[in-house]
């Protein structure tokens, strides 16, 4: 049982840390100007593209940090 706990623990520190760093992400991404790199008018399509990239990079920042923490427990089997 307690092994179920512990996935579970896991699983939600995983989604909130995805949706943490997404906004973020989001948030930071707000200061480029990525407009003018659009046809004028397209306002979905960039929307579209600033929800994706807060994705991706939000993602690929969040596995990077829940990567590193799992990492930093596992140093202590170095030495036994």
């Amino acid at each position: 049982m307690e092994v179920y706990h512990a996935l579970g623990i896991q699983a939600v520190l995983g989604i909130f840390s995805h949706l943490l760093f997404i906004a973020i992400t989001f948030y930071a991404l707000q200061a480029f100007r990525l407009d003018q790199l659009f046809k004028k008018g397209k306002t979905v399509q960039i929307q579209l593209i600033y929800i994706l990239l807060s994705i991706a990079i939000g993602s690929t920042v969040s596995n990077f940090v829940l990567d590193f923490s799992k990492w930093s427990q596992q140093l202590p089997y170095i030495f036994p």
